[in-house]
């Protein structure tokens, strides 16, 4: 198979990663993920997905095992490593990655496009609700930067970085919207 035919996604280019600064094993990987706060940008909600993506990437020869041990009572641990291909598979992933823009489904535009589902009312009050919470999100992000400074450097931080203006954008937008719906110049009398 070839190894730049592999599914690209957020989690794969993370694995990839996180075997190339040094080998180790998935819960390690996982760890690390949570550690950084990197499971802003990549979703490691589920245990699984960590063990399905090494799966995928060891089948299409991306990594290889290490080594695999057991400690004392403890389960048996494989460590992983990456292989030729799986290290020219990241950097062009990371190309691509970070210079083309992808299309894709995020629920909250969804939601907009089809806003006559509910009474203008309706919209207000959740657009409301999620103006609350972005204000929230807002303050953890600059409290996370914050912190962050005082020990990484700027590089670790740049998706935190991205990440805060994106939602500062998004919270003024909805703003916007909140305040056009409760002024009326936003309105719909008919419902899908």
């Amino acid at each position: 198979m070839d190894p730049m035919s592999t599914r690209r996604s957020p989690l794969a280019m993370a694995v990839l990663s996180l075997v190339s600064e040094a080998p180790m094993h998935a819960y390690r990987m996982q760890q690390l993920i949570k550690e950084r706060h990197k499971d802003d940008v990549v979703n490691v909600a589920q245990r699984n997905s960590v063990y399905q993506t090494i799966d995928r990437l060891l089948r299409d020869g991306l990594i290889a095992v290490r080594e695999t041990s057991r400690e004392e009572n403890r389960p048996e641990r494989t460590v992983y490593e990456p292989t030729g291909a799986g290290r020219e598979t990241l950097k062009q992933w990371m190309r691509t990655m970070l210079s083309t823009p992808a299309r894709e489904f995020p629920e909250f535009p969804a939601a907009l496009a089809f806003l006559p589902a509910l009474e203008p009312d309706e919209v207000r009050e959740a657009l409301q609700e999620r103006l609350d919470r972005l204000r929230s999100r807002l303050s953890a992000l600059d409290g996370e930067l914050a912190e962050g400074r005082t020990f990484l450097p700027r590089l670790f931080l740049v998706e935190t970085e991205y990440q805060r203006a994106v939602l500062e954008t998004e919270l003024d937008y909805v703003r916007e919207l909140v305040d056009d719906l409760r002024a009326g110049r936003l309105t719909w009398d008919f419902r899908l």
